[in-house]
């Protein structure tokens, strides 16, 4: 699997894609090593570069300490939060008439995220962050991609990923008051 052709097929042609990711073996290791580190690190370095050097707006520039600091908390928070994404896909499976394989589970985790990640390129440009609203299409690639891997009926997928987003808002929720516990305040910046 080539990342760019991964990333390329999942958002161009999903349900091919999640037809192709479903009889794949792979290890949830393996995903984390050549898809998830990658692309989970693209909003976090464009933050960076937006905080610090870009600046934002009348608040200013933050210093890249603390733009990094923020950053590397997010990234580490969204590689945990793959996981438990990953871990309540899993668990969810038989209430919606599916089957438990955290593997599978891992990958629709994975590769749903896909979209957001992509978006987070537009934090480079804190003015053009409105348009990380972009990644939302993600839910619709969770959507698709349940029945197929955790071979739940298409009948159920709604309330499947229905659930599946409840959890991952919380989710979300988490990493962003984590993250800018380490942020320091645009007052204390000047």
């Amino acid at each position: 699997m080539e990342l760019v052709s991964r990333a390329k097929g999942i958002i161009l042609q999903p349900n091919q894609e999640w037809q192709t990711i479903s009889a794949e073996p792979s290890s949830i290791s393996g995903l984390y090593k050549g898809y998830v580190i990658i692309l989970a690190a693209i909003g976090p370095l464009a933050s960076i570069i937006g905080m610090s050097v870009m600046g934002m707006g009348f608040f200013g520039r933050m210093p890249v300490t603390a733009a990094a600091a923020s950053a590397v908390v997010a990234y580490l928070l969204t590689l945990a939060g793959v996981y438990v994404l990953a871990f309540i896909i899993d668990a969810l499976a038989p209430t919606f008439a599916g089957e438990k394989n955290m593997e599978q589970a891992f990958k629709v985790a994975a590769y749903s995220y896909t979209p957001g990640w992509l978006a987070g390129i537009f934090l480079i440009i804190p003015a053009l962050s409105v348009l990380s609203i972009l990644g939302l299409y993600g839910l619709y690639l969770l959507y698709s991609g349940l029945p197929v891997l955790m071979k739940s009926p298409k009948e159920k997928s709604l309330g499947y990923t229905a659930a599946v987003v409840v959890a991952a808002i919380v989710i979300f929720i988490i990493i962003g008051v984590v993250s800018r516990a380490f942020m320091p305040s645009f007052s204390a910046m000047h």
